[in-house]
């Protein structure tokens, strides 16, 4: 008689980036050892940001290792707090992805330290005291644990279990990761990039996965085929015409890189007036430097490099921050946080909001909750540290620049898988755009889709 084959139990427990965009955390379970695949913030709406402070339904000390797919927020933030409940592992991911999650997680820090102080002293707070979500000395602690691995090589992480990581655009560094339990493979697809992205390689696809955790961010829509450089052009001509200021809520990390790189293109054609570019962002310097370093992840050439940060002014201090407020000339403020939930954009615009000359240009994803889908929808007046402003500045957007693949990206990114995945779990995704990506998935492919609820665990059985 044929041996019977026997089962190995795997559970996946779905902690974040559940029928919402932010807080991405999957635990995946077996019976020698545990894996926490990212580990980040929710962010947006209130109740979403409340979870950040509830401990994870599970024995964190039992965690053996993190693994990440790249170094955004909502994929790291909340690594901290992970080892205040008990975490002592490794924490691993490539070069660029440990150093971007080293400056974000100390700017973060610091953001949640100034704004504990600022609360407690200007009274905008229900607590007595408001406290950080976490130290810079916490983040420092987190940071001794990042252990740098080799992309695109199989990494042995325990018996039977095995990992790799494949660069998939995005961002500087970002991967998808695919798990290998035995002879199952588990695909995650962290944040999928664009085919097309000025400053990064087409994202690598995977060809296998029994069973696929797919972003889908985008996955109710295409991105709008906008001309980036013509709106750029026309709001620059206005600004001159008008001495307004242009303010851009942008992400440290790519966003930043990518504005710096179009306005600089721009300048070079002589397409655009010859007015100022302030980039104030301590944390978009710094990533800066990232690129500088990790030349083999994008396609930037050191000159070009060089001669495109000669072309801004970097904003180094709080006290230019208020100088380039001071100047009443033309100028483009470029200034994080990409959502408007904090960092130097606050203060610009609690300046200029309610100036009818100010333009505010949206450059990426906006949160459900946040500022900048405030701005996005329309909103008459926006809360700033306590106090309400009215929104008289235009708002634009450019939907173009966004570093997610948008439905059909995604569709072509998973499009050489060879087999048919048992189960594809779609995640990192709010509600809406999960269901109508769901719907075209199983009408293109067939596949056995689920959209998993936060805290869910899924029992896997797979040969031993």
């Amino acid at each position: 008689m044929p041996k019977a084959t026997s089962l190995q139990k795997i559970k996946i427990h779905f902690l974040g980036a559940t029928k919402t965009v932010t807080g991405s955390k999957f635990l995946i379970e077996t019976p020698s050892f545990n894996i926490l695949l990212d580990c980040g913030m929710f962010q947006g709406l209130k109740e979403l940001r409340e979870r950040n402070w509830e401990p994870l339904p599970f024995d964190v000390s039992s965690i053996d290792l993190v693994v990440l797919t790249h170094g955004h927020l909502d994929h790291t933030g909340y690594l901290p707090r992970l080892l205040k409940q008990g975490f002592e592992g490794n924490i691993l991911g490539t070069s660029p992805t440990l150093e971007i999650t080293s400056i974000i997680l100390k700017d973060s820090a610091r953001i949640h330290e100034e704004d504990a102080k600022r609360a407690n002293e200007e009274g905008f707070t229900k607590h007595s005291p408001a406290l950080p979500f976490y130290t810079e000395k916490e983040a420092q602690k987190t940071i001794t644990l990042f252990k740098i691995i080799e992309p695109e090589k199989w990494i042995e992480l325990h018996d039977k279990i095995f990992c790799r990581w494949m660069p998939v655009g995005h961002i500087i560094g970002a991967t998808f990761i695919e798990l290998k339990i035995n002879e199952t493979i588990f695909v995650f697809s962290g944040d999928v990039g664009r085919p097309q992205d000025l400053l990064l390689r087409p994202p690598k696809k995977p060809e296998w996965a029994d069973f696929l955790f797919l972003e889908s961010t985008y996955g109710d829509r295409l991105h709008q085929e906008d001309d980036t450089e013509e709106k750029l052009i026309t709001l620059i001509k206005e600004l001159v015409h008008t001495r307004g200021t242009l303010i851009i809520p942008s992400f440290a990390v790519e966003r930043l890189q990518t504005l710096m790189y179009i306005l600089w293109k721009l300048h070079l054609k002589n397409r655009i007036p010859n007015i100022p570019v302030y980039v104030d962002s301590p944390m978009g310097n710094n990533v800066l430097s990232v690129f500088e370093r990790f030349t083999e992840w994008h396609k930037i050439s050191p000159k070009e490099y060089k001669a495109m940060c000669n072309h801004v002014h970097i904003v180094t201090s709080y006290r230019e921050t208020w100088e380039v407020i001071d100047k009443p000339i033309p100028k483009i403020v470029i200034a994080g946080s990409g959502m408007v939930t904090g960092g130097r954009v606050l203060t610009y615009l609690k300046q200029y909001i309610d100036n009818a000359t100010t333009r505010i240009l949206l450059v990426g994803y906006q949160a459900e909750g946040t500022r900048g889908r405030q701005l996005q929808e329309g909103l008459h007046e926006v809360k700033i540290y306590g106090k309400y402003y009215p929104v008289k500045a235009q708002v634009h957007q450019i939907q173009s620049l966004s570093a997610h693949g948008d439905q059909q990206d995604l569709i072509d990114w998973v499009s050489d898988i060879k087999n048919v995945p048992e189960k594809v779990f779609l995640v990192h995704g709010e509600a809406s755009a999960c269901d109508a990506f769901r719907v075209k998935l199983q009408h293109r492919f067939h596949w056995n889709i689920e959209i998993p609820n936060l805290h869910q665990t899924t029992e896997i059985y797979i040969a031993d």
